[in-house]
């Protein structure tokens, strides 16, 4: 559902709000994600966003991973503020260390193929100009990741200011409910519009329980925890670390330890780092963009996400074209070769099927340098027809 709402001001800003709540439709569900859209349907658009304008996008329990990551791409893509609200249980990939998001369908086996990756949600906003951005979040995390958010293992990035409560599982066979969300709901709908950080008082002071973790960061460079007008004490709130770009330092090394050591999602949030900062300095198909890209790129690879890796090698490659590289040039099909590679990693028929097209319609422009890479791709298709889709 997509509702905007516009004044007849001139030059008005247009802000962008979305609402994502999401749990398994099965026995694995710790929290009545969606009960809270009602509340906040009922709430006015200006309110979600803090603008006179605004546009809402609501995602009540999506079941594709990719599915969600083009809304979010898609709303990272608007040129004004950003307010993203989630809900939802969060899960810790055994094999990878890698915290999810987990969606409709998933379940614990299923779960690196039915969740979203969280680092794909902080990749995206990453990309987006700093202090434009913002993250309400009411999350239940399961026993392995509340391990993981409890260390300190867990936040949405530099430069995206943040309020929000994570909760450890509830009691067995109870399910928890987003209270923490309904307050602002609540506040809302009485026609009070406090700062966020007034809301996230309130909100984690009435909400509870005692032992959730309560983050609270606001103002971008140089953010510090904001300390509740509560009962819940400050020692509780998780900060994130900001650090920002300085063109004198080599980011490399950084990254590199962080993956080696299976911080995933730190490495990658840093590259998305360094790419934004080429971006805007740089441009679009840049050579200093296009080099982050494809650090990205890599950094899925090591993180075990042949999907994600395949995909932003693709876009290299399409990036080196658009910018007149010619199919043979070596960085070219470089690109192409590892797009080409990854997928051939994929485990998941689904997500396969899914990045078929683009790396068919990839390796006729760019055929490479081994022959039958073109025939290898339509006989795997072919092979893949064969398997029955993942319930």
């Amino acid at each position: 559902m997509v509702i905007t709402q516009q004044d007849n001001g001139e030059q008005t800003v247009t802000g962008t709000a979305l609402l994502l709540a999401a749990a398994p439709a099965n026995k694995s569900c710790l929290i009545d994600a969606t009960s809270v859209l009602p509340a906040l349907a009922a709430v006015q658009p200006s309110a979600l966003t803090g603008t006179a304008a605004a546009t809402v996008v609501e995602l009540a329990d999506p079941v594709d991973p990719q599915t969600v990551l083009t809304r979010i791409r898609t709303a990272a893509a608007a040129p004004g503020p950003l307010v993203l609200y989630v809900t939802g249980q969060l899960h810790l990939d055994h094999r990878q260390r890698l915290l999810h998001l987990a969606l409709a369908r998933t379940t614990p086996s299923t779960l690196r193929y039915t969740a979203l990756p969280w680092h794909w949600l902080t990749g995206e906003l990453a990309l987006r100009r700093p202090d434009t951005t913002t993250v309400v979040l009411d999350l239940v995390a399961d026993g392995d990741a509340w391990g993981q958010v409890r260390g300190g293992g867990f936040g949405v990035g530099p430069g995206v200011r943040l309020f929000g409560r994570v909760s450890p599982p509830p009691a067995r066979r109870s399910t928890a409910v987003p209270g923490y969300l309904k307050t602002y709901a609540s506040i809302w709908r009485n026609g009070h519009r406090p700062p966020l950080a007034q809301l996230h008082a309130q909100a984690a002071g009435e909400a509870g329980p005692g032992d959730a973790v309560f983050l609270a960061v606001d103002g971008g460079a140089g953010s510090v925890p904001v300390a509740p007008r509560s009962p819940v004490p400050a020692a509780r709130q998780a900060a994130v670390p900001v650090v920002e770009p300085r063109p004198d330092a080599d980011p490399h090394p950084a990254i590199l330890a962080a993956a080696q050591s299976g911080r995933h999602g730190e490495a990658a949030a840093i590259a998305a780092m360094w790419e934004s900062t080429a971006l805007r300095t740089h441009g679009a198909g840049s050579p200093e963009a296009l080099h982050w890209l494809e650090v990205r790129a890599d950094l899925a690879r090591l993180a075990q996400d042949p999907g994600r890796s395949c995909e932003l090698w693709m876009a290299a490659a399409e990036a080196r074209l658009a910018r007149g590289q010619a199919a043979g040039t070596e960085d070219v099909e470089a690109a192409v070769d590892r797009a080409h590679h990854q997928w051939e990693q994929l485990g998941d028929p689904a997500q396969a099927r899914a990045l078929a097209a683009s790396l068919t319609r990839l390796r006729r422009a760019v055929p490479g340098r081994r022959p039958g890479a073109l025939e290898a791709i339509s006989r795997r298709i072919s092979a893949l027809e064969n398997v029955p889709a993942t319930p």
